[in-house]
């Protein structure tokens, strides 16, 4: 322990560390670390470290967030969970999106595999073998989904994607659709389709508020568990762009 510094913690000392924490920055660094905060404060980073243990601060974290400007906010989202919560009778509830531009990548050189005291290795660089996207469905009742897989994002595979469903779907059942709000969902066209085929009602969920559609979970899920650790020798849409369900 350095001359000056206290052996035990005063409830002064205390309140100027979460001071400090919570409300300066330090001048040489955009957040603050243990060894800054004992140098400012005059302790030891054990005693930062008792401080911000104790009052649940980690200044090292940082998460982002958007706050939706819709002025309609409270009014889509009451519509989209009743969905959810409250489906209609004689009606199919679809949460409908794309994964835009996932890339299909291989390694440089194989992958070392797991081994009692060794973690899975892979080389940090890749070849990419193409781009596409994927086009899914969500059943909000069912969990089951289906999907098309298209070498371009544009309104056009949009519609194509809703004719499919159109088609796939038993014909006597409404059909509820929740999108987001990207501008390929609300073209003329999609607009004058939609109109030909009342029984298809669509559904936006507010602007910044895509979470709210919930086959982003099931994409997150996708990207964990086939994507990230996925090797690719090939774009999956090289060989085939035939609409697929799972």
């Amino acid at each position: 322990m350095r001359p000056g510094q206290p052996r035990k913690l005063t409830q002064k000392k205390v309140q100027e560390i979460l001071m400090l924490t919570t409300q300066k920055i330090p001048t040489e660094a955009t957040h603050w670390s243990l060894r800054l905060m004992a140098k400012y404060s005059g302790t030891t980073v054990h005693q930062v470290r008792q401080v911000w243990q104790g009052a649940d601060l980690k200044p090292h974290r940082l998460q982002n967030f958007k706050i939706s400007n819709d002025p309609q906010f409270a009014e889509k989202v009451i519509d989209v969970v009743g969905l959810y919560m409250n489906p209609p009778e004689n009606a199919m509830v679809l949460s409908v999106d794309e994964k835009t531009q996932f890339q299909a990548l291989d390694r440089t050189q194989p992958q070392l595999p797991l081994r009692p005291g060794q973690v899975e290795r892979r080389t940090h660089d890749y070849k990419r073998h193409g781009t596409a996207s994927l086009y899914a469905a969500f059943d909000i009742l069912t969990g089951q989904g289906m999907g098309r897989i298209t070498q371009r994002h544009r309104a056009r595979e949009f519609l194509d994607f809703l004719r499919q469903i159109e088609r796939t779907t038993p014909a006597e059942l409404d059909l509820h659709v929740i999108l987001d709000n990207s501008s390929t969902h609300k073209t003329a066209k999609v607009c004058a389709w939609q109109a030909k085929h009342p029984r298809i009602t669509l559904h936006f969920t507010p602007t910044s508020a895509s979470w709210l559609n919930a086959v982003e979970c099931w994409f997150a899920s996708l990207e964990r568990r086939a994507l990230y650790r996925g090797i690719f020798t090939k774009c999956p849409g090289a060989a085939r762009s035939d609409p697929s369900v799972y």
